[in-house]
Parts: C-alpha cells; structure tokens; sequence
C-alpha cells in the first residue's frame, strides 16, 4: 500500500509572485520572521507583467510611482528610461528586486493551486496544486492579482481557427511576427488599444473588432529627463506621502471643483491643457464632479469626442471611435500613443460588432450575425479580464464548516476592508474586491494591504492568539457602503464596466472597488486598528472566533500598544 506524504506545513502561503507577492513574501519572511512558501504558475517572477507581453503594453501610471516606496535604497538606485515604461522594463525592475531581496528561494514556479480548504479542528489552510502536492499553513496571503484571469471568449469555435491565436492576457514570450499577414484583434479596452497601435505598423492586413468604443487619451510618454529624476529621487518621502494622500495615489494637485462652475473658455483651457499633459489628468486632476455628476461628466465626454474627429479622418469611423451612451471615467479610461491615427493607415479596417454582432469564429476567421466572414491569418484576443474576483475564485476556496466562497459571493463579493471575507479566517486578500486596488496606484495600495495585514498578524502575536476573521456584521455595513458610494457616482451607469463585473456574462453585478479613496480607505484601516481592530473577532488555535470578540477591553489595549509601537 503506497501512503501519501504527509503534508508540507509552514507559517503562511503567499500565492503569486507579482508586485503582491514579492512584498509579502519580503515582510512575512524577512520583517516577521515566518516560515513561508509561495506559488505562482508563472515560470519565474513578474505577476501580471510576466503573463501580458503583447506589443504595446505599457504601464498607465507614471514610472515614478508605479515602484515599491519600502525601501529607499531601491527607489535610488533603479533608473527608469520612460515617463511611463513598458512591459519588459517592469519586468526586469521585479525580477531585480526578486533578486535584491533574496526572494525566490521561497517561491514554487509552474506551479498552481487549485484548491485551499480551511480545517476548523486544526485551524490551517490545506493548499493543493496541480502537481498533486498539498502544504498547510496557518495563513494565507493571496497575491493573485485583479487583472489575472482572463475572460473567456463569448463566441464559439474558437479551437477551430486554422491560424494562430493569441491572448493579450497569455502573449508567448518568443516575439511574433504580423508582417505582411491578415489580422483580426477582438476588443478595444486598454490592452486592446495599446496592441492596436502597435500591430498596425506591421500587419499587411489589420482588422479591429469592436462592440463598445473607448474614452482613450493621449498618454503623453517620454524619455525620463534626468534633471526630473534627480528632483524626484531628492524628494522621493515627499512625493510617496503627496500620492498616499490623493484619491488615484499619484501626487496630482491641479483639480478644480466643479466643470459646471467655469465659462466654457476655461473649461476649454482646463481639458487642453489636460490632454497635452497626459497620464490621468484629465481624468482626475481637471475637476472634481465629472465622476459624480452627469452635466459635468457630459462636458468632458464632448470634448474627448471632438478630439478623437480632429485625428481620425474619416468622419464615419470617427463616429464609430467616438463613445456614446456611458459617461466618461465609469470604466477605466485607456491611454495611448497614436492609437486613432492607426485607423488613417490603409491597412486599418473598424467593424462595428455592437450592430453586427460575432456569431462563431470560423476555421478561416470571424463570422458575424448577417454571415459576413471576414478571413484571418492571425486572430488576437483582447477580450479582457474576469476582474478582482475571478482570481480568488478561481482557487476553489473553501472555508469555515464547508462553506465555499463561490457559493458566499454567489451574488457578488462580500468582504470587509476589501481584505478579508466573514467565514475565511486568516485568508488575506491582497487588494481584493471592494478595496480601492485598481482605482489607486497599485504598488502603493498592495503595500497598504500587506502592512494591514502584517500588523495583524503581530497583533495576533502580542495577544496570544492565531486566527482573525471579519464578523458578518461587519462585512455586512462594508457591502452597503461600497455600494453607497457606488450610487454615489456614475459608475452604475456603464452597461458594461468590469468595475460593476458587467464585462463577463452572468457574472453578479456588484461593484468591485471602494470609491472613497484612498486617503479615506487608508483613515478607516486606521481607525479599525486604534479601535482594537474592530470588526474581527480573534481567537487562539481551534476556539471558535465568536468566543474571542476583538473588541473586548484586553484587545483593545493590546492593539494600541502595538500600534503606538
């Protein structure tokens, strides 16, 4: 009789090997002195920026600040080339700090897990990978991203394509070549728009498909000017504590209140100068109300139509590009790089596939519903992502008596804090839903989570226990409150926004963000801190968490003690 081995059983498992995982492997091994191991399917680090290879891919956040701020001497000494740099810059910024801090050495690459099951008796988390192997660990830090799981294609037929395919979400990491070749490309979100304008310098034939044009604005990349980067470097605490404080976390100060409230000249001069500046400041640094009221958001939409007619010249196909019917900002706004003048370029064809819908793809392209095909040598799939909640799903959790979280988020995510979920104890979800995550600078925001999360963890330490979990109170008022502040705004409004998980197809429909901020997110951590973390409940090994409220007068004094600390 052969027996299996006993499992693997460790402090805590990091899952992902991104911007997440790498500072929570960095923490909790490093700072907290625990026993770690970390999975990750990719080959080597990279998260996100390992998987998305396309041509075009680009950061949307400016160099500067889409970087770690934990350690000083990593933001000296690593030049950025670019105002806002690509793909394989990122990559080799986190392979370097992999490397700096010693950090795959605890990490499993090729590696999957495709089940994490909560023991109540033993109080660990049991993972499984699909290598067959199983670890415990008390703790589970999941850094498995927002953007990681890519939505599946809605047409059939796609195995009986006779050319290739690729997946801006899966690029393969040989380059690939769309010289003199028939192309098609599904999809006009921001991956969609940044492959866009670089395939079309290239391909005999390019075909985009689009069902739902976008708000895209001028990126406004250059080279980084080095006297900037010495003034940025010399004031680098500065500009972490300005980005901490503002809403996106970039250190932007130029939003007036209101669009409504300035002549049309002014509003005018406001959305140029904007524009000419690029990044998201038209988005977030012109005026305060374009997100929260209609008439205003009315205003930039205009004139973010006006500007894609002045470089497309076709009228009729600028009437295509030209968004209608959804406010401006409710999804989020790509940038780009000559992107509309890509569809003045003979070899550029737009097909509206919001009239005529994709029926099937065929072994020799696209067929739509009026049984036009349109043939292809090569197909790319810029069908976006299963966003913020996909990923955790997609790990088959199972958490306190056999509750699945497939079966708790049935009608969309419950969480507390965006950070945990009632019922999944000690299972951190590391800018999870309902967290500012992709509404803030990313770095900045996961750095947050994994510090929350840390403390926690000493807290637990000081105090004598080892279990945390949010009361379903709590993630009761949070789920309202996230949702209040979506009907707040103009979010709701976009019948197709992967922020309200609109984008897959029987998908809940729930938002997926928290749009207070940052600076009110972070307030409210804090708060929950100094009030003795308020709204878990902790308890010590396999004792039942309602036994040990967190809110008692001993925690209380404990998690002050630790914070003043």
């Amino acid at each position: 009789m052969v027996t299996s081995p006993a499992p693997d059983t460790r402090d805590a498992i990091v899952v992902g090997a991104g911007f997440a995982g790498l500072y929570a492997v960095h923490v909790l091994r490093d700072d907290l002195g625990l026993d770690v191991i970390a999975f990750d399917a990719a080959g080597d680090v990279g998260g996100t920026w390992y998987w998305n290879r396309y041509p075009g891919a680009r950061v949307d956040i400016e160099s500067v600040h889409y970087s770690y701020s934990f350690d000083d001497d990593l933001q000296q000494e690593w030049h950025w080339s670019e105002r806002f740099c690509a793909q394989p810059e990122i990559l080799r910024y986190l392979e370097h700090v992999a490397e700096r801090f010693d950090l795959r050495r605890s990490i499993r690459f090729r590696t999957r897990i495709t089940s994490l099951t909560w023991d109540d008796a033993a109080s660990l988390w049991t993972a499984t990978t699909d290598t067959g192997e199983t670890h415990r660990a008390r703790y589970v830090i999941s850094g498995a991203g927002t953007l990681s799981v890519p939505k599946k294609p809605e047409f059939p037929g796609i195995e009986d394509f006779a050319g290739e395919v690729y997946a801006t979400g899966n690029w393969p990491h040989e380059e690939v070549s769309f010289a003199g070749r028939r192309v098609g490309i599904i999809g006009v979100g921001s991956s969609g728009i940044q492959a866009i304008s670089e395939i079309a310098k290239t391909a005999g034939q390019l075909t985009v498909l689009q069902r739902t044009p976008n708000y895209a604005t001028p990126i406004g990349n250059h080279p980084t000017d080095p006297a900037q980067e010495a003034a940025e470097k010399a004031g680098y605490a500065a500009i972490r504590d300005a980005s901490r404080n503002h809403f996106l976390g970039v250190p932007y100060s130029d939003v007036q209140p209101s669009a409504l409230a300035v002549t049309p000249e002014e509003r005018r001069r406001v959305f140029d100068d904007r524009w000419d500046r690029g990044g998201f400041r038209l988005f977030i640094d012109s005026f305060g109300d374009i997100l929260f009221d209609r008439a205003a958001n009315d205003t930039v939409a205009g004139y973010i139509r006006d500007r894609i007619h002045e470089r497309v010249d076709d009228p009729a196909v600028a009437d295509l590009l030209a968004p209608e019917g959804y406010p401006y900002g409710t999804k989020r706004p790509p940038l780009e790089t000559d992107y509309y003048e890509a569809y003045n370029r003979p070899t550029v064809s737009l097909v509206d596939v919001r009239a005529n819908p994709i029926d099937a793809v065929t072994p020799r392209g696209v067929r739509l519903a009026d049984g036009t095909e349109h043939e292809f040598d090569v197909l790319v799939l810029a069908t976006g992502f299963d966003a913020c909640t996909g990923p955790l799903l997609a790990m088959g959790v199972t958490g306190r008596d056999g509750l699945r979280l497939a079966d708790h988020w049935a009608d969309g995510p419950r969480t507390y804090l965006g950070l945990m979920a009632a019922g999944f104890p000690n299972l951190f979800m590391i800018t999870g839903p309902q967290s500012p995550s992709v509404l803030y600078n990313m770095p900045l925001a996961i750095e947050d989570h994994v510090d929350f999360t840390a403390d926690a963890l000493r807290h637990l330490r000081a105090t004598g226990r080892d279990v945390v979990e949010p009361t379903a109170e709590a993630e009761d008022e949070w789920v309202a409150h996230t949702e209040e502040l979506a009907r707040a705004t103009l979010l709701p409004d976009s019948p197709t926004s992967w922020y309200m998980g609109r984008n897959v197809p029987g998908k809940p429909r729930r938002v997926l963000v928290y749009l207070g901020g940052a600076p009110a997110y972070r307030a409210k951590c804090d708060e929950v801190v100094a009030r003795g973390y308020e709204g878990f409940r902790l308890s010590a090994g396999s004792d039942h968490p309602a036994d040990h409220p967190a809110d008692d007068t001993a925690d209380h004094t404990a998690a002050r003690a630790v914070a003043q600390a």
